[in-house]
């Protein structure tokens, strides 16, 4: 395998490395690791998708989403998580990536 540019330097142990498609298989493996290491259930929400809020209405047979001014403090830290995990995969990549997932509402979608 060819080394990535740059990797004789060194790599930072805060922000993600940059997307390049010659080496997705370095890229994958090392923002599985930042990821894991910032939060370990970051890597729950990108691959089950974003924690959504939940009440039951009339006589607790119908379950809708809470609106925001609904969340307590628990439900704002497990939103937050999406928002965390879309963050670092974003840092990660370059602008013509970035033009093709900017419109993601969850970083599954990402």
């Amino acid at each position: 395998m060819v080394t990535p540019p740059n990797l004789e330097e060194g790599q930072s142990t805060i922000r993600p490395p940059r997307f390049n498609e010659k080496y997705y298989g370095w890229w994958k493996t090392r923002m599985h690791d930042i990821i894991m290491a910032e939060d370990f259930e970051l890597s729950d929400v990108i691959c089950d998708g974003p924690f959504v809020p939940m009440k039951a209405v009339g006589e607790g047979t119908r379950i809708v989403p809470k609106t925001r001014k609904e969340y307590n403090d628990v439900d704002r830290k497990a939103v937050e998580k999406n928002f965390k995990a879309k963050k670092i995969l974003v840092c990660g990549i370059g602008p013509e990536e970035y033009n093709r997932v900017s419109t993601c509402e969850s970083a599954k979608e990402i």
